[in-house]
């Protein structure tokens, strides 16, 4: 594999991590939310009209509020990498030498001989883009951010929110008893927190069954804590 095509390869790499982990971002708070919402207010109210309206504008509110944490958290790591670009192509110039013992000590850090690391020093230095390059990505550990890395991360998570909201809340539009339509709700969630949860195991490295068994407890938990509470309440 050339170069040219391990670079592509990482770049689609870190473009599917970020979006993994702004489904999984909106997809936990959806399902388990308006899940507990709509499993608190079951135990006050008999018909679902109630339970379906608040789910609704929970699922609204809360779509809008978590894209917009998405797009303001992108939006901030896009300005830290620009801020710290500026820093260290000021740097190179105003102090080269302290600069150019950094990325000795990188490199002594992998294990490079004396001799060589001076001499991939006196290469790295003799180009300011690559030099700053280096700082950035080996030094800082910082990976210039996608351009649109902030609307896509809002309507991602946000589209997520609201499908993992829909699902314990269209059980209650198609029954409109609501002792009912929380037990369907119940099962029809926990079976798609279930499969989330396995998913998301897959996908980020851990353990696909025991992500399963945690995300669906944890979903559980939490409708059930609502629900008690609104049946103390009432």
């Amino acid at each position: 594999m050339s170069h040219s095509d391990h670079s592509i390869h990482r770049e689609h790499h870190f473009t599917a991590s970020d979006a993994v982990r702004d489904i999984v971002i909106g997809m936990s708070d959806g399902l388990t939310v308006p899940f507990a919402l709509a499993a608190g207010l079951s135990s006050s109210v008999p018909g679902t009209n109630i339970v379906v309206i608040a789910g609704l504008a929970e699922i609204a509110a809360g779509s809008i509020a978590m894209g917009l944490g998405g797009y303001l958290a992108a939006r901030t790591e896009r300005e830290h990498y620009f801020n710290e670009l500026e820093r260290e192509k000021r740097e190179i110039i105003e102090m080269p030498e302290r600069e150019k013992e950094e990325v000795a000590e990188v490199l002594r850090g992998w294990g490079l001989q004396e001799r060589n690391v001076k001499l991939a020093v006196s290469e790295i230095s003799a180009d300011s883009d690559r030099w700053v390059d280096f700082m950035m990505k080996l030094e800082l550990g910082l990976e210039k951010p996608e351009p649109k890395r902030a609307r896509n991360s809002s309507l991602t998570i946000g589209i997520s929110y609201i499908v993992g909201g829909l699902i314990p809340l269209i059980p209650y539009m198609l029954i409109h008893r609501a002792v009912t339509a929380l037990l369907v709700s119940v099962v029809s969630t926990l079976i798609a927190l279930f499969i989330f949860g396995y998913v998301k195991g897959k996908f980020t490295g851990s353990k696909p069954l025991k992500s399963a068994v945690q995300t669906a407890s944890v979903g559980g938990a939490a409708a059930g804590i609502a629900f008690l509470v609104a049946k103390i309440i009432t």
